[in-house]
């Protein structure tokens, strides 16, 4: 069986989870959403995106 999850609502999840633990306080999350918006806007952001697939991809094919 096969499991699709957005990486976007994963890492919504653990920003949410460390806020909530106060490993992180609400305004270093705030500063880190924002630097990935902006990182997004970059020329480097299809680098970034590529690489995430292809980590994806790889993890997607382990068997278990």
């Amino acid at each position: 069986m096969a499991l699709s999850i957005s990486l976007v609502l994963v890492l919504g999840i653990v920003v949410v989870l460390l806020i909530r633990t106060k490993s992180v306080k609400p305004g270093a999350a705030i500063v880190c959403v924002l630097f990935g918006f902006f990182l997004a806007g970059t020329s480097i952001a299809p680098n970034i995106n590529r690489f995430v697939t292809g980590v994806a991809d790889m993890i997607g094919h382990i068997r278990f």
